[in-house]
């Protein structure tokens, strides 16, 4: 009998995605929300047991990112077809639906109803407001998708940390204008997060709110009727967050406006990391060239990746936006970040260390080349005198930022 073909890996009917299972990590990651509400009714009332998910998340992630390190395989292009027809990974993303909205109505409730410690309270609280920003990760994950399910289960995700603006902004805004100085929702060298907040946060909403009155302008419509998607959201975010203050009464509004506030501040923490100081450049036309892997900060760390539906290849999705997690590519001499982006949040919490880490990254991946970074104007001279910057290499980079 003839012996059998070797199996040939680089043959794309024969590729196998590795992480497969892997990836349903993100469907058990909003659990880690309930280890200290969970302890605590079993009895376990130690302060470290409403700690321990903050712990497990901030620290046991970075942790495991820089032992596992990066994965930068990618799947053969002939296979991509397959692997984005392949209904596994869609439902992965449905299924995480259901176990956020249980895990943050969960303790929303226990912290409404239970008298505990200030610090076991404002743990849980924040660490619940942490998992909203999953909750917009996956909205982010659908809302680039092109079916009508996908974008309206984004929508109603999104409506859980009243922030049901997402997908507007970031599909027709933020990917429009992605790394200039007119992107509210990309952080510029000099630039601290808690400067950026201020930015980010009210400028997301009201572009989010121009390009959906344009919209609906363009149709004969008012923007105030039921097909804005904005106005959509915010009425299921406030018969929610109604019926949730109808039932359990004032100690809930605290819960409610930590859990919201902290959702959207991860939510900016992202943004903040992903694109900072990188600037696209200004063609003779007058208009920006398109963006590049290179205008993104990219991350192939394991473990972190496996949580976030691969958003830390932030690169490749911006510039193939439709392409699913699973799919999503490296590519070589990327802008790179030194940690998933678990670890770099605590690095952006404290800007003295950020700017340590990051501007010497930024000065390397744009080759020291000024009018290739993005300066917050009011430190533009004295970040080039710091680091060694000619001037001349800034003008155009001063032309952008007037």
């Amino acid at each position: 009998m003839p012996h059998a073909l070797p199996i040939n890996p680089a043959d794309p009917s024969h590729y196998r995605d590795r992480k497969k299972a892997l990836w349903l990590l993100s469907v058990l990651f909003p659990l880690t929300a309930l280890i200290g509400p969970v302890a605590y009714l079993l009895g376990h009332t130690h302060a470290l047991w409403f700690f321990a998910g903050p712990i497990l998340v901030y620290g046991g992630i970075p942790l495991l990112d820089a032992i596992f390190y990066e994965d930068k395989s990618n799947p053969p292009e002939a296979a991509v077809p397959r692997l984005e027809a392949d209904r596994y990974y869609r439902w992965i993303t449905y299924a995480v639906v259901p176990v956020l909205w249980g895990t943050t109505l969960l303790n929303i409730v226990f912290l409404a109803t239970h008298e505990l410690p200030w610090y076991a309270w404002l743990a849980t609280a924040m660490f619940t407001g942490s998992m909203q920003g999953a909750s917009l990760t996956l909205s982010h994950e659908l809302g680039h998708k092109k079916d009508w399910l996908g974008r309206k289960v984004a929508l109603f995700n999104s409506a859980l940390c009243a922030y049901g603006h997402f997908s507007i902004e970031h599909n027709r805004g933020h990917h429009r204008h992605v790394s200039t100085p007119e992107d509210p929702a990309s952080s510029k060298m000099g630039e601290s997060i808690y400067r950026f907040v201020f930015r980010e946060i009210p400028g997301a909403y009201f572009r989010a709110w121009d390009l959906e009155s344009e919209r609906l302008e363009r149709k004969g419509k008012s923007a105030w009727s039921l097909d804005n998607e904005i106005v959509q959201a915010g009425l299921l975010t406030i018969g929610l967050y109604g019926g949730l203050i109808a039932l359990l009464g004032a100690p809930v509004v605290p819960v409610l406006a930590i859990v919201a506030l902290w959702g959207a501040f991860q939510l900016t923490s992202a943004n903040y990391i992903e694109h900072y100081g990188l600037l696209r450049q200004r063609l003779p036309n007058g208009r920006y060239e398109p963006c590049q892997p290179h205008h993104s900060w990219n991350s192939n760390h394991l473990m972190s990746n496996l949580v976030v539906f691969q958003l830390q290849r932030h690169s490749d999705h911006h510039a193939n936006p439709t392409r699913s997690y699973q799919s999503l590519r490296d590519f070589p001499d990327l802008p790179t970040l030194p940690s998933g982006y678990f670890g770099m949040f605590l690095v952006a919490y404290v800007p003295p260390l950020w700017y340590a880490v990051m501007d010497p990254l930024l000065i390397k991946a744009t080759g020291g080349d000024a009018s290739r970074i993005n300066f917050l104007p009011a430190k533009r001279a004295r970040l080039m005198r710091r680091h060694g910057l000619s001037e001349k290499a800034g003008e155009s980079a001063q032309l952008l930022a007037a």
